[in-house]
């Protein structure tokens, strides 16, 4: 089969586009003709080596993370699917490379596609939908009545996290360029700064929460903004030491990532405020419940572009610049 591989971590290299074994499906997994594969900024970031100590995949391996298609075969075991079903996934770590025309998942990591959306748009949502549902539902406990801080709201996981804290009943103000404040606001934010301009630690108080995707400079503004008691939750980093305990890290790699967020765990308790990291996970059983809020009508895709498979360095590059609004897709059928 066709597949787009890391031979080595670099920056300035790109994917490697070549010819793969078909992968084996075990007991409970199921095979998967990938039509859609989400294109997402983990994936620059793991082809750099920015998660090599965390993630050490073993080069040559295939990339990508969200995949739309159909079921072509299935484990022996396999119970909640069947041949010819239209799925969506993110494949759990070390399982990922949907960057191919196959990839076998475990079916626990799979959920049915929604009825209301394309290929392509499906394959635009479970790694942002995940990362939004495990940060604000999970991590944060959001709850009706709350204030949350969503940066860099015109994103991948922005334009999802919006959406999703609206429907949870929050107050929900962002980041993002003028250019997209009719896009966010659609969306469901109630106040929309303009990044370029106004500074937001001087606009926003007493928020309950902060969803960080930026950088440390942000996070550590984004700590001010919060009342006694408020949580920060951060998807770029650093990693912190429950995050290495989580995923089960030898006691180097926890001193390691302890000491890698101890300026930032110490200023956010200098602030009376908890700080946490988030690296989402695969859960088939979340993206059922995502499923239902799509085909309800109460979340919907933001789309940005579509490449054809071919042209999947394109498409990286593109997500690197930090311009998409909402996702960027590569098509295989």
């Amino acid at each position: 089969m066709k597949a787009f591989i890391i031979n080595q971590y670099s920056k300035q290299s790109g994917l490697e586009l070549t010819t793969m074994p078909e992968p084996i499906v075990e007991k409970k997994d199921v095979l998967v003709q990938v039509y859609a594969a989400g294109v997402n900024l983990l994936d620059s970031k793991i082809k750099s080596g920015e998660f090599k100590l965390i993630l050490p995949y073993k080069t040559p391996f295939i990339i990508g993370h969200d995949v739309a298609g159909i079921v072509v075969k299935i484990g022996d075991e396999v119970q909640n699917f069947k041949v010819g079903d239209e799925v969506y996934a993110r494949p759990s770590d070390y399982r990922i490379g949907t960057f191919a025309e196959f990839i076998s998942i475990d079916e626990k990591d799979v959920a049915i596609k929604p009825q209301k959306l394309s290929m392509e748009e499906a394959a635009s949502i479970p790694l942002v939908g995940l990362t939004a549902w495990q940060a604000l539902i999970e991590k944060a406990n959001l709850q009706k009545g709350q204030k949350v801080f969503i940066q860099a709201g015109s994103g991948g996981v922005g334009t999802f996290a919006i959406q999703l804290a609206k429907y949870l009943g929050a107050t929900v103000a962002t980041t993002t360029s003028a250019a997209n404040f009719d896009l966010v606001k659609s969306l469901g934010a109630d106040i929309v700064i303009d990044y370029k301009k106004d500074d937001f630690e001087t606009i926003l108080k007493n928020y309950d929460i902060v969803l960080n995707s930026q950088d440390t400079k942000t996070l550590e503004k984004s700590l001010k903004i919060l009342k006694p008691g408020g949580k920060i939750i951060s998807i770029s980093g650093p990693p912190d030491p429950d995050f290495a305990k989580e995923i089960g890290l030898s006691w180097m790699m926890k001193l390691i990532l302890s000491l890698l967020s101890y300026k930032v765990r110490k200023k956010a308790k200098q602030h009376r405020v908890s700080y946490s990291f988030l690296f989402m996970r695969a859960n088939g059983n979340q993206l059922s419940q995502i499923t239902s809020l799509i085909d309800s009508g109460i979340i919907r895709p933001v789309m940005d572009k579509i490449f054809p498979f071919e042209a999947t360095n394109e498409a990286l590059t593109y997500v690197e610049t930090g311009r998409a609004k909402g996702k960027v897709v590569v098509k295989l059928k």
